[in-house]
């Protein structure tokens, strides 16, 4: 008669644990760009800040005068909350027969907000961080905003000039071939923004977007380099400038479809009649829950866009 072996109770646990040490398992991803490493402490000397989060790993520049900048990914149980992920037909549609297409630049076109890092170049980055924050939420005026962020720092023309050199344009990855296919596909590129010209220009100058295609606000300058506020003509400088510069150019060029993508209040208010056929909100960078959920379109990477056109 043979003998039955019973494991003892030890024996039990160390067959479990081996078990766990050899089981497969298969990790989950979540929405966002390739190249993601673990979360880990990035440091910027720059900003002398520590942020925690995802990291994109990037390669080379694409240009000697910009930096792509990374973008932390949304994660898939934020992208559940959003039912305007995937466009329907007739928003496919309006993109795919755009005849002009308007970007935001700050947290869109670019990965940061200019005035922010012009302030924190400054000194005051916190304190204009904020009224930022209220601004693109769209809780206070833009153009009282604006005032107000200015005040707290007032840069000098020298000030401004030593940003542009030290802190060149990080572009949203993606930004630079979507702005290609648009124009492989016919249609013509602005940037419309409540930043300054003076920052913009460049962010212009590497998508190869022409001057004239640009409407945003323009710091002024006392003959001493001093500051002197800001150009209250321009139509960006207040809350209702970028329906009225969509407004301004379709009158002047007749276009039939023209469609605003951004990714903050004042981006979100372009979608009116006779301005934006179509707004779509890019969450790539900034996700602000009360523009994203009224977009006909939310966007988490350029790719969608540019594979849309295809």
């Amino acid at each position: 008669m043979g003998l039955l072996f019973v494991p003892s109770p030890l024996q039990l646990t160390d067959k479990l644990m081996e078990g766990l040490i050899c089981s497969r398992i298969i990790p989950i991803r979540a929405y966002g760009n390739q190249g993601n490493t673990p979360l880990f402490p990035r440091h910027t000397s720059s900003r002398r800040r520590v942020f925690y989060g995802p990291i994109k790993m990037m390669g080379p520049s694409t240009s000697p005068n910009s930096k792509v900048g990374s973008v932390k990914p949304l994660t898939a149980s934020s992208s559940s909350r959003f039912d305007n992920t995937l466009p329907s037909r007739e928003v496919l549609d309006i993109w795919q027969k755009a005849d002009a297409v308007c970007f935001d630049v700050d947290s869109t076109v670019c990965v940061d907000e200019g005035i922010d890092e012009l302030a924190e170049f400054c000194g005051a980055g916190k304190s204009v961080a904020e009224w930022t924050a209220r601004a693109m939420g769209g809780s206070v005026p833009f153009e009282e905003a604006l005032a107000a962020r200015l005040s707290l720092f007032k840069p000098s023309l020298s000030q401004v000039q030593d940003f542009l050199e030290k802190r060149p344009p990080r572009l949203s990855p993606g930004i630079k071939e979507l702005v290609q296919k648009l124009k492989e596909s016919g249609k013509t590129v602005y940037l419309i923004s409540g930043g300054f010209r003076q920052m913009i220009n460049p962010v212009a100058s590497i998508l190869g977007v022409p001057t004239e295609n640009i409407f945003a606000n323009q710091l002024l300058f006392k003959t001493s380099g001093e500051f002197a506020g800001f150009d209250a003509n321009e139509p960006t400088s207040r809350s209702g400038g970028k329906p009225t510069a969509v407004e301004l150019l379709r009158k002047a060029h007749g276009y039939k479809i023209v469609v605003m993508i951004g990714d903050g209040a004042t981006d979100l208010e372009a979608q009116k009649p006779g301005c934006a056929d179509l707004f779509i909100c890019y969450g790539g960078v900034q996700l602000r829950e009360a523009v994203s959920v009224k977009a006909g379109w939310l966007v988490f990477n350029f790719k969608d866009l540019i594979n849309s056109l295809e």
